[in-house]
Formats: structure tokens, sequence, C-alpha cells
């Protein structure tokens, strides 16, 4: 899970198809940014191409999305073979919670720090 999105993943041996939500992974999500950080666990592990993706996710934007998922692969890919895959997607940080949420609007500022402009009469 990444911000507000939040994703649940099934990995299973194949031909590398990725679906998201019953849609193929790049129409679902137009960046070329975006789909890069989802295959960003199965490149560093070398699996690219070797595991058939099945995400839903909800919440959040594309971005939080795609993190989510890439979240949700790396830690399949650890369940999977933890010997092999866990010690390099835990040094790389796929397998850490982002743990970072908006933070709330306060009384009398304008965002949650942000101060009122400043008038000295």
């Amino acid at each position: 899970a990444r911000k507000a999105a939040s994703a649940r993943v099934w990995i299973q041996p194949g031909l590398g198809e990725i679906v998201v939500n019953k849609q193929d992974y790049s129409e679902y999500f137009l960046r070329e940014s975006h789909r890069e950080h989802i295959l960003d666990p199965f490149v560093l592990t070398g699996t690219t191409g070797q595991f058939d993706v099945t995400a839903v996710v909800k919440g959040g934007g594309h971005s939080g999305q795609a993190g989510a998922i890439r979240y949700g692969i790396a830690h399949c890919l650890q369940a999977y073979n933890p010997d092999l895959y866990r010690p390099p997607l835990r040094f790389k940080g796929y397998l850490t919670r982002d743990r970072r949420r908006v933070e709330r609007k306060k009384v009398g500022k304008v965002k949650s720090r942000k101060s009122p402009q400043w008038v000295r009469r």
C-alpha cells in the first residue's frame, strides 16, 4: 500500500502477463514511468517474463497505485522463494511499507502548516 492506494496481488508462473483491474497494465497505466515502477522487482530479481501477475487496486492516484502493486509483487516474490529473492528486494527497500500520510489541516492555518498571509495593519 502507498498513500491511499491498496492493492491485492497474485503471481503465478507464466509468460509475464500483468493484469490490473481486469485490464492489461499498459492500458491501465498510460505513463511509461508507472509501468517501469511496477516491473522493478522483476528486473531486480531477474525474473522478467517468468510470472503472470493479477492485481486488484483501489484508492489513491496512478502513482500511488503503481507503488502499491510494486509492493505487492515484491512480497509475492519473497513468499515464492525467500532464500533467493528476499535479500535483493530487502536491500533495495521494496519490502518496506511507505508509512507517509497526508497531514491534516489545522485550525487557523491555510493548509496543514502554511500560515495565512501576514498583514502589518
